[in-house]
């Protein structure tokens, strides 16, 4: 069977979201192979998130609590594949959670990563762990403060069934490059002092979306979250 329109360009698309990336990289003097693409699928369904995982994006991420777990069920049978919670995170969803994703993007709180500990304990599934910091100092946002994420460091250390392997970070809306790049900064300086603090290997900085990532893996970002960038104007089933 012939692959449809839109299959074709999503696949060029991911080619040449994959192809930015390590000219990115190597601009900043680093290995593209120090950067993932985590690929974004929070507004298309799990035909087209199949596909994307069929081009070679085995990073997937989620917004929402719900969408991870019913396309994770859903898209079982890709086994290589790693899922991503990138949104918000409320206990009731969890342990739901828990079960199905690799890394968790977005633990916000020191209470929040004490549940997560414990869930993870009870389903037996230790799972990855990133610790979302507000270096825009937007009031509206998310995430530890700077001041809050230092005194977490004993919380860290107690932990026996989440680990936390880095940092998640997202620049203010609306700022300019360098703005952005200052953030972003902003949080691996604060992944190096978390690391001092805990005496563990932090080696993850979640940083930089479809309008940033250049920044981002300017200012050390191993992980980028791309969404817009590889949907936008496929026409795309369902859309």
């Amino acid at each position: 069977m012939a692959a449809e329109e839109w299959q074709i360009r999503l696949a060029e698309r991911w080619r040449r979201i994959v192809e930015e990336v390590a000219e990115a990289a190597v601009s900043a003097g680093r290995s593209p192979a120090a950067v993932r693409i985590v690929g974004v699928t929070k507004y298309v369904d799990a035909t087209v998130t199949r596909e994307l995982a069929n081009c070679g994006c085995l990073d997937l991420g989620e917004a929402r609590p719900q969408q991870l777990v019913d396309k994770a069920e859903a898209l079982s049978d890709l086994v290589p594949v790693r899922w991503h919670l990138i949104g918000s995170l409320q206990r009731n969803k969890a342990r739901r959670v828990v079960r199905v994703a690799h890394t968790i993007h977005s633990i916000d709180s020191e209470e929040l990563l004490g549940y997560l500990d414990r869930v993870a304990g009870e389903e037996q599934r230790p799972i990855d762990g990133l610790l979302e910091v507000n270096i825009s100092g937007d009031v509206s946002k998310h995430g530890f403060t700077p001041e809050s994420l230092l005194a977490a460091a004993a919380a860290c250390r107690e932990l026996a069934n989440v680990r936390v392997v880095g940092l998640m970070g997202m620049s203010g809306l609306g700022v300019d490059a360098t703005e952005a790049r200052r953030q972003f900064a902003l949080l691996r300086n604060l992944g190096q002092r978390l690391e001092q603090a805990t005496g563990r290997s932090l080696p993850e900085l979640s940083m930089g979306m479809s309008g940033d990532y250049r920044e981002a893996i300017a200012e050390g970002a191993t992980l980028v979250r791309i969404g817009s960038s590889l949907f936008e104007g496929l026409g795309l089933p369902g859309a």
